[in-house]
């Protein structure tokens, strides 16, 4: 069965909204985004694989996007619901339960992590399937194997990729690659140290690393990803990171 361990919604929904790196992974995909959306409004937007609804509550609310968040855990559309947004879709991104050509926009923010290996391309291949000509899809993905921690453990992490990995996927799904970019790169050697030396050393089982921390620590860890942002957003793409946002416009 693929999906995340549903313990980690409760966890998402506790800090989503204020943790560092929910903060500053929002503001690298909106400095990817908007530059190539040029100020157009999407007339109806997927969140293929919505966790907790936060993301789709958000560009409802503070952009007025039409949404449609979709999940394959009932725990994250309970979330969802509390935020207002009316139904929620309940299905997998390997079928998703759309016509084709529904959507001008398809986002799926670290979804991709949680498949078997080599089933990215089918989920590429669907969110392709359901977009217009045109049409734009994002998508997050942890990036290299050896980043692998204790907490992607702990949320069911099943592979991570490469950006030639995804590249190729969205090739294969009739998308052609807009913007593609590593991000989360300056805390990169501190995360190699933690989840290769400390966390083996220490002996420590899988658990969560979504937890609130200090405010100056989150203030602290926040930013360097608030110096990637304006770096993205200026255009300059990152040639390694913890994390993968690629986007792909559908050409036919």
């Amino acid at each position: 069965m693929t999906g995340m361990n549903p313990a980690e919604f409760a966890n998402i929904a506790q800090s989503e909204r204020d943790f560092w790196w929910y903060r500053g992974m929002r503001d690298i995909l909106f400095r990817m985004l908007d530059p190539l959306l040029g100020g157009r409004k999407p007339s109806r937007v997927l969140e293929a694989g919505c966790g907790t609804g936060y993301l789709s509550a958000l560009l409802q609310t503070e952009r007025g996007w039409p949404m449609v968040p979709l999940d394959l855990a009932s725990e994250g559309l309970r979330y969802t619901r509390q935020l207002g947004l009316r139904e929620p879709v309940q299905a997998d991104i390997l079928r998703l339960p759309f016509p084709a050509a529904s959507f001008d926009l398809a986002l799926s923010m670290d979804v991709f992590v949680h498949l078997e290996r080599g089933d990215e391309r089918h989920a590429a291949a669907e969110l392709a399937r359901v977009l217009r000509p045109g049409g734009l899809a994002v998508v997050r993905a942890a990036a290299f194997d050896f980043l692998r921690s204790r907490h992607s453990e702990f949320v069911f992490e099943r592979q991570r990729f490469t950006r030639a990995g995804l590249k190729k996927a969205f090739a294969a799904a009739g998308l052609r690659v807009v913007r593609s970019t590593y991000a989360n790169t300056l805390l990169s050697p501190v995360a190699l140290a933690k989840f290769r030396l400390w966390e083996p050393l220490t002996t420590q089982h899988a658990s969560s690393g979504v937890e609130p921390v200090a405010p100056w620590l989150n203030r602290a860890l926040g930013a360097p990803l608030a110096f990637e942002a304006a770096c993205i957003g200026a255009g300059l793409n990152f040639p390694f990171g913890q994390s993968i946002v690629i986007v792909g416009e559908k050409v036919s």
